[in-house]
């Protein structure tokens, strides 16, 4: 592979790893540049990060990594337990309300699969396709298979239900509070509609979320790339026409699905 292809796969890789860690914090666009201004790492712009998700941002300058980079291994000391604690970090961020408040809820650095912190050159590396991104952070899905995910997505949510019938329980369970997002939700679960794949990487936490809550797993005994996983085998199963039945109890159903009955 020549250095050309080397970046052309590191931009796209490093779009996955920006656009899972926003995910996975349920941060909006303005969380990390709203970070690095109060820490004073050097201004990363909404622009920028905007073009980074999307694979758009072709040469960024280094001063881009070194505040991702910064940033990453200060969530990484100030928020050790995932979410930032009161007394460690929040004198640093008087005045960006906004920031302290997400990074209450959530605060979780990209590590590798060592759980090891990247740093500004770790970035860049896999910015540049020198390295990939670590396993949890490359969760790339594919446009093609978005369709078969979503309705082995309906299928285990639903437990082969109506929709009807299991309407007023799975929005209870749904953590995200948009309405655009619950609309999506709502069709896809009935059916009506299909996730996209930048759709599908942007909504995993949330729908390993609301699997938890519906009972049919713990909040950690699926990891993202498990439950990425169990939709590709329920996929396949959908593919196959082997469908699930229905059954009064819903998490009950679904968790007969999570072991293979």
């Amino acid at each position: 592979m020549g250095f050309r292809d080397n970046l052309a796969t590191g931009r796209v890789a490093f779009a996955h790893l920006i656009r899972v860690w926003h995910a996975r914090n349920g941060w909006s666009h303005r969380v990390l540049p709203g970070l690095a201004e109060a820490l004073e790492l050097g201004r990363v712009h909404n622009s920028q990060l905007s073009m980074l998700r999307n694979g758009k941002l072709a040469s960024p300058g280094p001063e881009v990594f070194l505040a991702l980079g910064g940033m990453n291994r200060w969530l990484a000391e100030q928020a050790p337990a995932g979410a930032l604690d009161l007394q460690r970090g929040e004198a640093l961020l008087a005045g960006h309300q906004e920031v302290i408040e997400a990074l209450r809820v959530s605060a979780l650095p990209v590590t590798d699969d060592g759980q090891r912190v990247l740093g500004p050159g770790d970035l860049l590396e896999v910015f540049v396709g020198l390295r990939l991104p670590p396993t949890a952070f490359d969760l790339r899905i594919n446009e093609a298979e978005a369709p078969a995910l979503s309705a082995a997505l309906a299928l285990l949510f639903t437990a082969g239900r109506p929709w009807r019938q299991c309407r007023d329980q799975l929005l209870a369970a749904y953590p995200a509070t948009k309405p655009q997002r619950r609309e999506l939700f709502a069709a896809v679960m009935a059916g009506q509609r299909d996730y996209t794949a930048a759709d599908l990487e942007t909504e995993l936490p949330d729908l390993r979320r609301t699997l938890a809550v519906l009972g049919a797993a713990g909040d950690d005994d699926l990891g993202p790339e498990a439950f990425l996983e169990l939709l590709r085998l329920k996929a396949g199963q959908v593919n196959a026409g082997n469908g699930a039945g229905g059954s009064a109890d819903l998490g009950a159903a679904i968790r007969r699905q999570l072991a293979g009955g």
